[in-house]
């Protein structure tokens, strides 16, 4: 069994920025994909936001491309998403998302408790 534990959100005022970090923890062999994903207020749909590869690729979406920055520190098991220049629309659960090995050997995708981001004047 594996859990991720994100933290980081918080509520910033249009032009601000924010960190969120996704901590994986458990009986784990290792960690494959890794990604953020989102859910706005009064949406049924969770979005991709940013995805990276256990070798460091990286997949956004449209809309935050150029402001959002995912990261990975692999040895901590540890996938950050730097997030500059938040709009109002980036206000969202976001959700950390990660597909694990466990020693067992069996690949399970798991997903975070989810951290609320509110960009607010």
């Amino acid at each position: 069994q594996a859990q991720l534990v994100e933290s980081g959100g918080g509520s910033v005022q249009p032009g601000g920025s924010l960190r969120l970090s996704c901590q994986a923890s458990g009986s784990i062999f290792s960690v494959d994909d890794m990604g953020w994903y989102r859910q706005a207020p009064g949406t049924l749909e969770r979005e991709l936001v940013a995805a990276i590869t256990s070798g460091g690729s990286t997949n956004y979406a449209d809309s935050v491309k150029g402001r959002f920055t995912i990261s990975r520190e692999n040895a901590k098991k540890v996938v950050y998403l730097q997030m500059n220049s938040l709009k109002p629309e980036d206000t969202a659960v976001y959700y950390c998302n990660a597909e694990i090995l466990a020693t067992s050997r069996s690949r399970t995708i798991y997903w975070g408790q989810g951290t609320q981001v509110t960009v607010s004047s």
